[in-house]
């Protein structure tokens, strides 16, 4: 499949750039009963570091669209599913504008997506406004943002001391 849903472009918008030669493919499918015009994840701007995911309800909400009162979570499905390649991940992160303007946020900022987890790809959001918020059908709901993973070995050992210490939760303060 291709990188974006204009096949053959990464960003969804009239300044389409060609896919770059060491881009990271990430095979898509789409879930069975999933609305396949809804496009693949795609980058709005030729710099974007992320590709919006989109909303893809199932056919019972897609009129109505997915209400969230105040304080509510759900997860809202994308219809699809991913293949990433060993050696990377897919953070799942908030769109500023949705989280600025109507207070949408991720419950587990950033969600990841491991690269031999094959089953459908969720938002976990949460209205942290005052305001009901409707999540419509097709709605760009987070940014996908591939990343390499780096696996650490963990391993017992005396810890050395440093200047900070155990100094956490706010002890540098907040002015400069």
């Amino acid at each position: 499949m291709s990188a974006g849903a204009s096949g053959g472009s990464i960003c969804g918008k009239s300044e389409d750039v060609p896919v770059e030669a060491d881009a990271v493919r990430i095979a898509v499918a789409y879930e069975d009963g999933a609305d396949r015009s809804v496009p693949l994840p795609d980058y709005q701007t030729a710099g974007a570091a992320g590709a919006d995911v989109r909303a893809n309800l199932g056919a019972a909400d897609r009129r109505a669209g997915l209400l969230l009162r105040p304080g509510a979570r759900a997860l809202v499905p994308t219809g699809l599913r991913l293949a990433i390649p060993k050696g990377f991940e897919v953070q799942v992160r908030a769109r500023s504008g949705l989280a600025l303007r109507h207070g949408l946020a991720l419950v587990n900022a950033p969600g990841t997506i491991d690269s031999d987890y094959r089953g459908p790809l969720g938002v976990l959001v949460v209205n942290l406004g005052a305001d009901p918020f409707t999540v419509t059908h097709g709605m760009r709901i987070a940014q996908l943002v591939v990343a390499p993973v780096v696996r650490a070995d963990f391993g017992l050992a005396d810890l050395d001391d440093t200047a900070r210490g155990a100094g956490g939760f706010g002890s540098t303060g907040l002015s400069a």
